[in-house]
């Protein structure tokens, strides 16, 4: 009871919710099963009722069911996506009562205590239920009861409605399986001869107590309402949005501004009481001719601090064509990220957050996909020892660690004239004409035989870092199985 009202429970099982997804986006005649791969063969996941009327049942063998039925048509299943689309339907259950939570991975649960009036009784609410998830493509069972357990007992074996204070009587006639239980604990009610559920009820409790323990005793307590039973609703993810509406439109680029600060100190309350960041921000600015102007936001880092994001704004601003005037604004993080409150100390990290607000700006105008940061790559050979990553998504190394020195300039080998082991006292370099004044070396580096490289299946090279007269430092290197010599890098 709550506030003297009977409290009524309604559930929803969707028992083929997988195949009336994948159905409802690309509808098929006949036979039809989702798959997916266990122990190195395909099973049949879920089936529409075409194939269970062909006697296919769930985890039976694919190549099976197609020996049982040749024309029978299959997809991969995707379960993730089925765990999304029952968020969907959960938020649309919501126009029923606001306690809606999951039952599974294929049903919801939902208390309609004091709502079903508002749909002209517990039946019609029923009724307009499965109306419109029949007309959706789902096939749904739903019962209705005063516990949480009846109504799913009835979804799953009966069907039906239980009238107010009915529960037992509802459910007397239903297998024992009705009541939530694990299947070797009702394989071994079935042996002792308790087959339903009003069998167990007048069943004296202390002997199936001491042997099946006190959780067969609770779960029918709680489906006949004498032990009470909680729905505990999932609340909707956090949305992040505000929006300003204007008494007078305006077009003026300070005035715009004005508003998005406004918009970003509210947004930012919001990211800060979660302890989130944004990544990606969009302002929707309409005018009164009803088009909108969006400014497309994305940072090198979550922020959250309003100082820091609205200067980033200004380019997209100067850019609006506000047109007669724009009456309403609106700013959403498309994209949030956790950003944990910091501890405050002595080090500063100013000069950090400083190079992503910098990559920031200049990502507003070339795009931050197009900034890329070098990192060092787990590689002896030159061309293979570093790597290039979009800055957003990588974070800077202290100091680079190398056994030999190298060069700060790296290209491709450039040929210059010599054949013999040791470094050409002259040579000609880019037009220029050099002298060695001093030779370290040589460091051989072999190719990596595990990849594929064409540029090193000539073998392997003999790495010398030359000073010449005339100040070049250069990094050449000779190789023995076609004698000749190459300039690869230039030291700084």
């Amino acid at each position: 009871m709550f506030d003297g009202i009977q409290r009524r429970v309604a559930s929803i099982w969707l028992p083929r919710l997988p195949s009336d997804r994948a159905l409802r986006m690309r509808p098929i005649d006949g036979p039809f099963v989702l798959t997916v791969k266990q122990k190195n063969a395909n099973r049949i996941y879920c089936l529409n009722a075409e194939a269970e009327r062909q006697g296919l049942n769930r985890g039976m063998p694919y190549s099976d069911a197609r020996a049982f039925c040749p024309d029978l048509q299959s997809r991969p299943a995707e379960p993730i996506g089925d765990e999304r689309f029952l968020q969907v339907l959960r938020r649309w259950a919501t126009r029923y009562c606001p306690w809606v939570g999951l039952e599974g991975a294929d049903g919801l649960v939902l208390d309609i205590t004091g709502a079903a009036h508002l749909f002209g009784g517990d039946g019609m609410m029923l009724s307009d239920m499965r109306l419109r998830l029949s007309k959706a493509g789902f096939s749904a069972q739903i019962g209705l009861a005063d516990t949480r357990g009846a109504a799913w007992g009835l979804a799953h074996y009966g069907e039906g409605l239980a009238e107010p204070g009915e529960a037992l009587q509802a459910l007397g006639p239903l297998p024992i399986t009705a009541l939530r239980l694990e299947e070797k604990t009702v394989i071994a009610l079935q042996r002792l001869g308790l087959r339903t559920i009003s069998e167990l009820e007048g069943t004296s409790r202390a002997p199936l107590t001491r042997r099946f323990g006190p959780e067969l005793m609770m779960r029918l307590d709680q489906a006949i309402g004498r032990q009470p039973e909680q729905i505990t609703p999932l609340a909707d993810p956090p949305h992040y949005g505000v929006r300003l509406t204007l008494p007078d439109p305006i077009g003026l680029y300070d005035d715009v501004m004005a508003g998005t600060s406004r918009l970003l100190n509210s947004l930012c309350a919001k990211l800060n009481a979660r302890e989130a960041g944004a990544r990606i921000l969009r302002l929707t600015l309409r005018r009164v001719d009803q088009e909108a102007q969006i400014v497309e936001l994305r940072l090198a880092r979550p922020l959250r601090d309003p100082q820091r994001i609205l200067p980033l704004f200004e380019r997209g601003v100067a850019d609006v064509d506000a047109g007669f005037g724009i009456d309403q604004m609106r700013l959403e993080a498309t994209q949030v990220f956790p950003l944990p409150a910091r501890q405050i100390s002595t080090v500063s990290s100013s000069r950090k957050d400083q190079l992503e607000d910098l990559i920031s700006r200049i990502g507003t105008r070339i795009g931050l996909e197009n900034i890329e940061r070098v990192l060092p790559a787990d590689s002896h050979i030159p061309e293979r020892s570093f790597i290039a990553t979009p800055a957003v998504n990588s974070e800077p190394v202290g100091s680079w660690r190398a056994l030999r020195p190298r060069p700060l300039c790296l290209f491709p080998p450039e040929p210059i004239a010599g054949t013999e082991p040791n470094p050409p006292r002259q040579f000609r370099w880019r037009r220029m004409p050099l002298s060695t004044a001093q030779a370290t070396g040589p460091e051989r580096i072999t190719p990596e035989w595990w990849l594929v490289n064409d540029n090193w299946r000539s073998g392997v090279r003999d790495y010398w870092r030359v000073e010449t007269q005339q100040g070049r430092r250069l990094w050449l290197y000779y190789t023995p199985q076609n004698p000749g010599w190459f300039v690869q890098g230039e030291f700084a």
